[in-house]
């Protein structure tokens, strides 16, 4: 089954044509949407469609994306993971293509935005903060501010639970050992809602989270049991 993890905040105009999308997509599929409400100070929860496949979960208080996608990642139950954001920017018509590259034997398939529909401000910054996380972290991917990925439901046993964690997805996966890759995807104009996120308020944060991003890596230890080497103790 495939589980599409979506976070939202104040997405009221958003979330049931997202719904549709995503029905159209993957019809004919085993799935479901889980969606976390990060304490939407809108209409949001009132205009999510109640279908069998989706599930809700409530925030009590506003605790940020990286607490809500990782809510989400470990109250899914599918096989396969989708991240999507819940601005309708990502596309679900993408999703074939990357759960294809998943099957090739990869085991995070990341989107890329190659043609991003922002303001240049926004572009220039996150292409310039994109370089230098890339860099620094070494997890060879481009654009970790599209939200759109696929993963194995293993993969997320990497995660750890801080403010920041949704940029450092790829990196706290590669770093574990598992295979990552990334590919175009379309990247659609909000007609919706306005944007949460800008970059004065997340520079310093970000900063501050690539170096204890990078700090853990450099520690992180992986275990390998040889095959046959675990032995049933006897009395």
């Amino acid at each position: 089954m495939l589980s599409v993890v979506i976070p939202l905040f104040n997405e009221e105009e958003n979330v049931a044509p997202l719904c549709d999308e995503i029905a159209a997509t993957l019809a004919g599929r085993a799935y479901e949407i889980v969606f976390v409400d990060d304490k939407s100070t809108d209409q949001t929860l009132a205009h999510i469609p109640k279908r069998p496949e989706i599930r809700v979960i409530e925030f009590s208080k506003n605790t940020g994306q990286s607490g809500a996608m990782y809510a989400g990642i470990h109250a899914a139950e599918g096989d396969i993971l989708i991240l999507m954001d819940g601005d309708r920017q990502n596309d679900p018509s993408d999703i074939p293509k990357l759960l294809a590259e998943l099957e090739k034997g990869f085991d995070l398939v990341c989107g890329y935005r190659a043609s991003r529909k922002d303001t240049f401000s926004k572009r220039l910054t996150s292409r310039f903060a994109n370089a230098i996380r890339s860099r620094f972290t070494r997890d060879g991917v481009r654009d970790t501010g599209c939200t759109l990925k696929v993963l194995r439901r293993e993969c997320r046993e990497a995660l750890l639970p801080f403010n920041g964690m949704h940029r450092f997805i790829p990196a706290l996966i590669k770093g574990m050992g598992y295979r990552i890759t990334e590919l175009p995807v379309n990247h659609r104009p909000r007609v919706a809602g306005v944007s949460k996120y800008g970059f004065g308020n997340r520079a310093i944060r970000a900063t501050m989270d690539m170096f204890a991003v990078r700090w853990l890596l450099s520690r992180q230890v992986r275990i390998r049991i040889a095959a046959g080497a675990e032995k049933k103790a006897h009395p």
